[in-house]
Protein backbone atom coordinates (compact mmCIF):
# COMPACT_ATOMS: atom_id res chain seq x y z
CA UNK A 1 0.00 0.00 0.00
CA UNK A 2 1.76 3.45 -0.85
CA UNK A 3 1.54 6.20 1.51
CA UNK A 4 -1.97 7.73 -0.30
CA UNK A 5 -3.84 4.72 0.11
CA UNK A 6 -2.95 4.03 3.67
CA UNK A 7 -3.60 8.12 4.61
CA UNK A 8 -6.89 7.44 3.09
CA UNK A 9 -7.28 4.47 4.66
CA UNK A 10 -6.19 6.24 8.24
CA UNK A 11 -8.43 9.17 7.93
CA UNK A 12 -11.81 7.09 6.67
CA UNK A 13 -11.36 5.26 9.75
CA UNK A 14 -11.27 8.10 11.97
CA UNK A 15 -13.95 10.44 9.56
CA UNK A 16 -16.10 7.24 10.90
CA UNK A 17 -15.54 8.04 14.40
CA UNK A 18 -13.80 4.87 15.40
CA UNK A 19 -11.57 6.72 17.29
CA UNK A 20 -13.57 9.24 19.35
CA UNK A 21 -14.95 7.34 22.07
CA UNK A 22 -13.49 7.73 25.73
CA UNK A 23 -13.89 3.56 25.98
CA UNK A 24 -11.71 3.21 22.37
CA UNK A 25 -9.25 5.33 23.16
CA UNK A 26 -8.27 3.58 26.64
CA UNK A 27 -8.32 0.58 25.45
CA UNK A 28 -5.84 1.25 23.17
CA UNK A 29 -3.51 2.57 25.71
CA UNK A 30 -4.51 -0.41 27.81
CA UNK A 31 -3.14 -3.14 24.54
CA UNK A 32 0.15 -1.07 24.36
CA UNK A 33 0.98 -1.14 27.79
CA UNK A 34 -0.06 -4.98 27.68
CA UNK A 35 2.32 -5.32 24.24
CA UNK A 36 5.31 -3.69 26.12
CA UNK A 37 5.00 -5.78 29.42
CA UNK A 38 4.51 -9.00 27.45
CA UNK A 39 6.91 -8.46 24.82
CA UNK A 40 9.68 -6.29 27.08
CA UNK A 41 12.76 -9.03 26.39
CA UNK A 42 11.85 -8.66 22.26
CA UNK A 43 12.54 -4.99 22.66
CA UNK A 44 15.60 -5.30 25.06
CA UNK A 45 16.97 -7.52 22.36
CA UNK A 46 16.00 -5.43 19.51
CA UNK A 47 17.37 -2.53 21.09
CA UNK A 48 20.86 -4.07 22.04
CA UNK A 49 21.28 -5.19 18.81
CA UNK A 50 20.35 -1.65 17.31
CA UNK A 51 22.19 0.39 19.97
CA UNK A 52 24.18 -2.31 21.99
CA UNK A 53 21.91 -1.34 25.29
CA UNK A 54 21.91 -2.83 28.50
CA UNK A 55 18.52 -4.34 29.02
CA UNK A 56 18.32 -2.33 32.61
CA UNK A 57 19.43 0.76 30.65
CA UNK A 58 16.42 -0.13 27.98
CA UNK A 59 13.95 -0.67 30.70
CA UNK A 60 14.85 3.00 32.64
CA UNK A 61 15.15 4.81 29.09
CA UNK A 62 12.60 3.43 26.85
CA UNK A 63 10.29 0.56 28.01
CA UNK A 64 9.53 1.53 31.55
CA UNK A 65 9.43 5.17 30.92
CA UNK A 66 6.21 4.39 28.22
CA UNK A 67 4.86 2.19 31.03
CA UNK A 68 4.65 4.93 33.39
CA UNK A 69 3.87 7.44 30.54
CA UNK A 70 0.51 4.67 30.09
CA UNK A 71 -0.23 4.23 33.62
CA UNK A 72 -0.21 8.07 33.80
CA UNK A 73 -2.19 8.58 30.93
CA UNK A 74 -4.57 5.86 31.71
CA UNK A 75 -5.28 7.98 35.19
CA UNK A 76 -6.32 10.82 34.15
CA UNK A 77 -7.10 10.79 30.61
CA UNK A 78 -11.11 11.26 31.58
CA UNK A 79 -10.13 14.31 33.56
CA UNK A 80 -8.33 16.05 30.45
CA UNK A 81 -11.03 15.55 27.99
CA UNK A 82 -13.49 17.12 30.58
CA UNK A 83 -15.05 20.64 29.14
CA UNK A 84 -13.05 23.41 30.65
CA UNK A 85 -15.23 25.84 31.88
CA UNK A 86 -14.06 29.63 31.29
CA UNK A 87 -15.03 32.88 32.80
CA UNK A 88 -17.37 35.59 30.54
CA UNK A 89 -17.12 39.14 30.79
CA UNK A 90 -19.57 41.23 31.88
CA UNK A 91 -20.69 42.66 28.24
CA UNK A 92 -21.73 39.11 27.25
CA UNK A 93 -23.24 37.91 30.47
CA UNK A 94 -25.22 35.73 31.10
CA UNK A 95 -23.28 32.99 29.00
CA UNK A 96 -21.51 30.23 29.10
CA UNK A 97 -17.58 29.75 27.72
CA UNK A 98 -15.55 26.28 27.89
CA UNK A 99 -13.25 24.57 25.42
CA UNK A 100 -13.02 21.30 24.79
CA UNK A 101 -10.05 19.10 22.95
CA UNK A 102 -11.29 17.45 19.45
CA UNK A 103 -9.06 15.04 18.01
CA UNK A 104 -7.05 16.69 14.60
CA UNK A 105 -7.39 13.30 12.53
CA UNK A 106 -4.77 11.67 11.04
CA UNK A 107 -1.26 12.34 13.01
CA UNK A 108 2.18 11.33 11.50
CA UNK A 109 5.20 9.56 13.76
CA UNK A 110 8.63 10.43 12.38
CA UNK A 111 11.11 9.01 15.16
CA UNK A 112 14.84 9.32 15.50
CA UNK A 113 17.10 6.26 16.12
CA UNK A 114 18.89 7.40 19.29
CA UNK A 115 15.69 6.28 21.19
CA UNK A 116 13.59 4.73 18.65
CA UNK A 117 10.88 2.67 20.59
CA UNK A 118 10.42 5.43 23.42
CA UNK A 119 10.88 8.86 21.03
CA UNK A 120 7.78 6.36 18.53
CA UNK A 121 5.47 5.50 21.06
CA UNK A 122 5.92 8.35 23.57
CA UNK A 123 3.88 10.69 21.05
CA UNK A 124 1.31 7.65 19.23
CA UNK A 125 0.41 7.35 23.18
CA UNK A 126 -0.80 11.17 23.22
CA UNK A 127 -2.30 10.59 19.35
CA UNK A 128 -4.34 7.41 20.52
CA UNK A 129 -5.23 9.02 24.22
CA UNK A 130 -6.58 12.63 22.08
CA UNK A 131 -8.64 10.22 19.70
CA UNK A 132 -6.25 10.49 16.99
CA UNK A 133 -5.73 7.88 13.81
CA UNK A 134 -1.46 7.46 13.79
CA UNK A 135 1.21 6.25 11.00
CA UNK A 136 4.42 5.72 12.41
CA UNK A 137 7.83 6.09 10.66
CA UNK A 138 10.16 4.34 12.97
CA UNK A 139 14.15 5.00 11.83
CA UNK A 140 15.39 3.17 9.50
CA UNK A 141 19.00 3.38 11.65
CA UNK A 142 17.68 1.01 14.18
CA UNK A 143 16.58 -1.99 12.33
CA UNK A 144 15.84 -3.99 14.66
CA UNK A 145 13.08 -1.97 16.70
CA UNK A 146 11.76 -0.80 13.54
CA UNK A 147 11.04 -4.20 12.19
CA UNK A 148 9.46 -5.33 15.76
CA UNK A 149 6.98 -2.19 15.91
CA UNK A 150 5.82 -2.91 12.12
CA UNK A 151 5.20 -6.72 13.59
CA UNK A 152 3.67 -5.95 16.80
CA UNK A 153 1.62 -2.31 16.79
CA UNK A 154 -0.78 -4.03 14.43
CA UNK A 155 -1.26 -7.19 15.74
CA UNK A 156 -1.92 -5.80 19.11
CA UNK A 157 -3.82 -1.71 18.23
CA UNK A 158 -6.18 -1.34 15.69
CA UNK A 159 -4.77 -1.73 12.38
CA UNK A 160 -8.00 0.37 11.18
CA UNK A 161 -6.00 3.35 12.46
CA UNK A 162 -2.51 2.22 13.49
CA UNK A 163 0.49 1.83 10.91
CA UNK A 164 3.67 1.29 10.72
CA UNK A 165 5.88 2.47 7.93
CA UNK A 166 9.63 1.29 7.54
CA UNK A 167 12.02 3.15 5.11
CA UNK A 168 14.69 5.75 4.93
CA UNK A 169 14.65 9.30 3.44
CA UNK A 170 12.34 8.22 0.76
CA UNK A 171 9.14 6.91 2.38
CA UNK A 172 9.39 9.66 4.59
CA UNK A 173 9.39 12.03 1.83
CA UNK A 174 6.57 10.16 0.42
CA UNK A 175 4.19 10.53 3.99
CA UNK A 176 5.35 14.14 3.65
CA UNK A 177 3.77 14.73 0.82
CA UNK A 178 0.46 13.50 2.34
CA UNK A 179 -2.37 15.58 3.77
CA UNK A 180 -2.00 14.66 7.30
CA UNK A 181 -3.19 16.79 10.67
CA UNK A 182 -0.43 17.33 12.41
CA UNK A 183 3.30 15.79 12.26
CA UNK A 184 5.96 15.44 15.23
CA UNK A 185 9.14 14.70 14.28
CA UNK A 186 12.28 14.51 16.37
CA UNK A 187 15.69 14.83 15.24
CA UNK A 188 17.70 17.37 13.64
CA UNK A 189 17.35 21.13 12.32
CA UNK A 190 18.31 20.42 8.54
CA UNK A 191 15.72 17.78 8.20
CA UNK A 192 13.33 19.82 11.20
CA UNK A 193 13.24 22.16 8.44
CA UNK A 194 12.72 19.76 5.17
CA UNK A 195 9.21 18.97 7.55
CA UNK A 196 8.16 21.98 8.38
CA UNK A 197 8.64 23.00 4.55
CA UNK A 198 6.47 19.79 3.45
CA UNK A 199 4.14 20.35 6.12
CA UNK A 200 3.75 24.12 5.11
CA UNK A 201 1.93 23.02 1.75
CA UNK A 202 -0.83 21.57 3.79
CA UNK A 203 -0.68 24.00 7.06
CA UNK A 204 -0.35 20.89 9.22
CA UNK A 205 0.68 21.92 12.59
CA UNK A 206 4.40 20.72 13.39
CA UNK A 207 5.99 19.48 16.56
CA UNK A 208 9.70 20.00 16.38
CA UNK A 209 12.12 18.03 18.60
CA UNK A 210 15.57 18.97 17.72
CA UNK A 211 18.24 19.19 20.25
CA UNK A 212 20.73 21.51 20.56
CA UNK A 213 23.65 21.90 22.57
CA UNK A 214 22.86 21.40 26.28
CA UNK A 215 24.80 23.14 28.81
CA UNK A 216 26.09 22.57 32.48
CA UNK A 217 27.17 25.21 35.01
CA UNK A 218 29.11 24.00 37.85
CA UNK A 219 29.67 26.71 40.97
CA UNK A 220 31.43 26.55 44.11
CA UNK A 221 28.63 26.03 46.55
CA UNK A 222 28.35 22.75 44.38
CA UNK A 223 28.56 19.44 45.64
CA UNK A 224 31.43 18.61 42.95
CA UNK A 225 30.93 14.53 43.94
CA UNK A 226 27.78 14.47 43.18
CA UNK A 227 27.66 16.65 40.41
CA UNK A 228 29.97 14.82 38.98
CA UNK A 229 28.37 11.31 39.39
CA UNK A 230 25.30 12.53 38.33
CA UNK A 231 26.55 15.16 34.93
CA UNK A 232 28.46 11.35 33.95
CA UNK A 233 25.54 9.30 34.39
CA UNK A 234 23.15 11.60 32.04
CA UNK A 235 26.06 12.28 29.57
CA UNK A 236 27.29 8.84 28.73
CA UNK A 237 23.66 7.09 28.98
CA UNK A 238 23.44 5.74 25.91
CA UNK A 239 26.77 6.39 24.65
CA UNK A 240 26.22 10.01 25.00
CA UNK A 241 23.11 9.78 22.05
CA UNK A 242 20.71 11.48 23.70
CA UNK A 243 19.34 14.74 23.18
CA UNK A 244 19.03 16.11 26.52
CA UNK A 245 22.19 14.73 27.54
CA UNK A 246 24.76 17.92 28.71
CA UNK A 247 27.19 18.87 25.70
CA UNK A 248 29.78 21.01 27.83
CA UNK A 249 30.37 22.16 31.12
CA UNK A 250 30.83 25.33 32.49
CA UNK A 251 33.12 26.15 35.33
CA UNK A 252 35.71 28.94 36.72
CA UNK A 253 39.20 27.24 36.64
CA UNK A 254 39.22 26.35 40.07
CA UNK A 255 35.73 24.70 39.87
CA UNK A 256 36.85 23.42 36.57
CA UNK A 257 40.45 22.01 38.52
CA UNK A 258 38.93 20.00 40.97
CA UNK A 259 35.50 18.99 39.04
CA UNK A 260 37.89 17.02 36.13
CA UNK A 261 39.13 14.49 38.15
CA UNK A 262 35.96 13.76 39.50
CA UNK A 263 34.82 13.05 36.52
CA UNK A 264 36.95 10.43 35.76
CA UNK A 265 36.24 8.85 38.85
CA UNK A 266 32.24 8.89 38.17
CA UNK A 267 33.37 7.41 34.92
CA UNK A 268 35.36 4.40 36.33
CA UNK A 269 32.71 4.03 38.95
CA UNK A 270 29.98 3.89 35.84
CA UNK A 271 31.78 1.64 33.38
CA UNK A 272 34.97 0.21 35.50
CA UNK A 273 38.26 0.46 34.08
CA UNK A 274 37.89 -0.28 30.86
CA UNK A 275 34.87 1.35 29.47
CA UNK A 276 35.14 0.05 26.15
CA UNK A 277 34.87 -3.85 27.76
CA UNK A 278 31.91 -2.61 29.98
CA UNK A 279 28.80 -4.49 28.96
CA UNK A 280 26.75 -1.40 29.87
CA UNK A 281 28.50 1.04 27.95
CA UNK A 282 26.28 1.42 24.10
CA UNK A 283 27.65 2.15 21.18
CA UNK A 284 27.92 4.19 18.41
CA UNK A 285 24.79 4.02 15.80
CA UNK A 286 27.37 3.98 12.52
CA UNK A 287 29.89 4.22 11.06
CA UNK A 288 29.55 7.79 10.02
CA UNK A 289 29.07 9.17 13.54
CA UNK A 290 31.79 7.25 14.90
CA UNK A 291 34.28 8.55 12.12
CA UNK A 292 32.84 12.18 12.81
CA UNK A 293 32.70 11.24 16.75
CA UNK A 294 36.65 10.35 16.73
CA UNK A 295 37.93 13.26 14.76
CA UNK A 296 35.93 15.39 17.23
CA UNK A 297 38.75 13.67 20.16
CA UNK A 298 41.72 15.86 18.43
CA UNK A 299 39.95 18.75 20.14
CA UNK A 300 41.78 19.88 23.09
CA UNK A 301 43.21 17.59 25.64
CA UNK A 302 42.19 14.41 26.83
CA UNK A 303 41.71 14.75 30.78
CA UNK A 304 39.72 10.80 30.48
CA UNK A 305 39.24 8.53 28.30
CA UNK A 306 39.86 9.13 24.75
CA UNK A 307 39.82 5.11 23.77
CA UNK A 308 38.36 3.67 21.00
CA UNK A 309 36.88 0.46 19.33
CA UNK A 310 36.20 0.72 15.83
CA UNK A 311 35.04 -2.84 14.97
CA UNK A 312 32.56 -2.75 17.97
CA UNK A 313 31.88 1.34 17.27
CA UNK A 314 32.85 2.09 20.39
CA UNK A 315 34.28 5.45 22.66
CA UNK A 316 34.73 5.48 25.66
CA UNK A 317 33.58 8.21 27.73
CA UNK A 318 35.81 11.09 27.08
CA UNK A 319 36.97 14.25 28.93
CA UNK A 320 37.92 17.04 27.57
CA UNK A 321 40.06 20.51 28.58
CA UNK A 322 41.53 23.60 27.25
CA UNK A 323 38.64 23.48 24.94
CA UNK A 324 37.77 27.18 24.45
CA UNK A 325 35.09 27.48 22.31
CA UNK A 326 35.95 27.69 18.61
CA UNK A 327 36.75 23.83 17.95
CA UNK A 328 34.97 21.79 16.15
CA UNK A 329 33.38 20.45 19.03
CA UNK A 330 31.42 23.67 20.27
CA UNK A 331 30.23 24.03 17.29
CA UNK A 332 27.38 21.83 16.46
CA UNK A 333 25.95 19.23 19.36
CA UNK A 334 28.28 16.28 20.31
CA UNK A 335 25.45 13.46 20.27
CA UNK A 336 28.44 11.03 21.88
CA UNK A 337 30.68 9.75 24.66
CA UNK A 338 32.69 13.28 24.42
CA UNK A 339 32.17 16.20 27.46
CA UNK A 340 34.39 19.37 26.98
CA UNK A 341 34.82 21.55 30.06
CA UNK A 342 35.34 25.00 29.39
CA UNK A 343 36.44 27.19 31.82
CA UNK A 344 35.38 30.83 32.21
CA UNK A 345 35.93 33.75 34.41
CA UNK A 346 32.40 33.93 36.62
CA UNK A 347 28.62 32.95 36.60
CA UNK A 348 27.79 36.10 34.55
CA UNK A 349 30.53 35.21 31.39
CA UNK A 350 29.05 31.21 31.95
CA UNK A 351 25.47 32.87 30.97
CA UNK A 352 26.63 35.33 28.07
CA UNK A 353 28.33 32.41 26.47
CA UNK A 354 25.08 30.23 26.48
CA UNK A 355 22.86 33.15 25.53
CA UNK A 356 25.37 33.83 22.65
CA UNK A 357 24.56 30.92 21.11
CA UNK A 358 21.11 28.90 19.90
CA UNK A 359 18.51 28.30 22.64
CA UNK A 360 19.09 24.67 24.17
CA UNK A 361 16.27 22.18 24.29
CA UNK A 362 17.62 21.76 28.57
CA UNK A 363 20.46 23.75 30.37
CA UNK A 364 21.91 22.52 33.71
CA UNK A 365 22.97 24.13 36.51
CA UNK A 366 24.22 22.43 40.14
CA UNK A 367 24.06 25.87 43.02
CA UNK A 368 23.12 25.36 45.99
CA UNK A 369 23.06 29.55 46.25
CA UNK A 370 19.00 30.59 45.45
CA UNK A 371 20.13 33.99 43.69
CA UNK A 372 22.31 31.85 41.40
CA UNK A 373 19.04 29.54 40.23
CA UNK A 374 17.25 32.50 40.11
CA UNK A 375 19.62 34.36 37.75
CA UNK A 376 19.90 31.30 35.13
CA UNK A 377 16.38 30.91 35.26
CA UNK A 378 15.11 34.48 33.87
CA UNK A 379 18.31 35.13 32.08
CA UNK A 380 18.74 32.47 29.74
CA UNK A 381 15.77 30.62 27.85
CA UNK A 382 15.66 26.92 27.22
CA UNK A 383 13.08 24.18 26.55
CA UNK A 384 13.67 22.99 30.09
CA UNK A 385 16.43 24.13 33.04
CA UNK A 386 17.17 21.49 35.76
CA UNK A 387 18.75 22.44 38.96
CA UNK A 388 21.29 19.57 40.21
CA UNK A 389 20.57 16.87 38.02
CA UNK A 390 20.59 16.71 34.41
CA UNK A 391 18.10 14.74 32.04
CA UNK A 392 15.80 13.70 34.91
CA UNK A 393 13.07 16.23 34.17
CA UNK A 394 11.73 13.69 31.28
CA UNK A 395 10.63 11.32 34.10
CA UNK A 396 7.75 14.02 35.09
CA UNK A 397 5.09 14.14 33.15
CA UNK A 398 3.65 16.96 34.33
CA UNK A 399 5.97 19.06 32.83
CA UNK A 400 6.35 19.92 28.79
CA UNK A 401 9.02 18.19 27.16
CA UNK A 402 10.55 20.39 24.21
CA UNK A 403 12.15 23.34 22.65
CA UNK A 404 12.45 26.63 21.76
CA UNK A 405 14.03 28.35 19.00
CA UNK A 406 16.68 26.14 17.00
CA UNK A 407 15.94 23.50 19.62
CA UNK A 408 12.26 22.85 18.37
CA UNK A 409 8.66 24.31 18.07
CA UNK A 410 5.92 22.58 20.65
CA UNK A 411 6.31 20.37 23.82
CA UNK A 412 4.47 16.95 24.91
CA UNK A 413 4.31 14.48 27.56
CA UNK A 414 1.27 13.81 29.94
CA UNK A 415 -1.40 15.88 29.30
CA UNK A 416 0.30 18.08 27.14
CA UNK A 417 0.76 15.14 24.42
CA UNK A 418 -3.46 15.05 24.19
CA UNK A 419 -3.04 18.72 23.82
CA UNK A 420 -0.24 18.60 20.72
CA UNK A 421 -2.44 15.83 19.24
CA UNK A 422 -5.73 18.07 19.41
CA UNK A 423 -7.47 20.81 18.82
CA UNK A 424 -8.57 23.16 21.85
CA UNK A 425 -12.00 24.24 20.27
CA UNK A 426 -14.04 27.31 22.53
CA UNK A 427 -17.66 26.99 22.95
CA UNK A 428 -19.69 29.67 23.93
CA UNK A 429 -23.25 29.78 24.66
CA UNK A 430 -26.20 32.16 25.15
CA UNK A 431 -29.43 31.89 26.34
CA UNK A 432 -32.65 33.21 24.29
CA UNK A 433 -34.16 35.21 27.79
CA UNK A 434 -33.14 37.61 29.12
CA UNK A 435 -32.22 39.25 25.91
CA UNK A 436 -29.30 41.84 26.92
CA UNK A 437 -27.54 42.03 23.28
CA UNK A 438 -30.11 45.41 23.02
CA UNK A 439 -27.91 47.04 25.72
CA UNK A 440 -24.55 47.35 23.48
CA UNK A 441 -25.76 47.04 19.33
CA UNK A 442 -27.08 50.20 17.85
CA UNK A 443 -28.61 52.92 18.03
CA UNK A 444 -25.60 54.51 20.55
CA UNK A 445 -27.69 56.73 22.36
CA UNK A 446 -26.46 58.37 25.62
CA UNK A 447 -28.13 56.13 27.93
CA UNK A 448 -26.44 53.12 25.37
CA UNK A 449 -23.32 54.44 25.67
CA UNK A 450 -23.03 55.55 29.56
CA UNK A 451 -23.45 51.54 29.82
CA UNK A 452 -21.15 50.30 27.49
CA UNK A 453 -18.90 52.01 29.07
CA UNK A 454 -19.21 50.74 32.38
CA UNK A 455 -19.41 47.37 30.58
CA UNK A 456 -16.62 47.33 29.19
CA UNK A 457 -14.17 48.66 31.95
Amino acid sequence: MDASELVDRLRTTFDRGVTRPLAWRLGQLAALQQLLVEQGGRFEEALHQDLGKAPAESQVTEIGFLVQELRHTRRHLRDWLRPQAEPVPMVAMPARAATVLEPLGVALVIAPWNYPLMLALSPVIGALAAGDAVVVKPSELAPATSALLAELLPRHLDARAVAVVEGGAAETTELLEQRVDTIIYTGNGRVGRIVMAAAAEHLTPVTLELGGKSPVYVDESADLDVAARRIAWAKFLNAGQTCVAPDYVLATPSVAERLVPRLGEAIRGLYGEDPLSSPDLGRIVDDRHFARLSALLQNGRIAVGGTTDPERRRIAPTVLTGIRGEEPVMQDEIFGPILPVIEVADERAAIARVNAGDKPLALYVFSERPASRRLWTTSTSSGAIGFGIPAMHLSVPGIPFGGVGESGTGAYHGRRSVVAFSHEKAIFAKPGRPETLGLIRPPYTPARERIIRRLVR
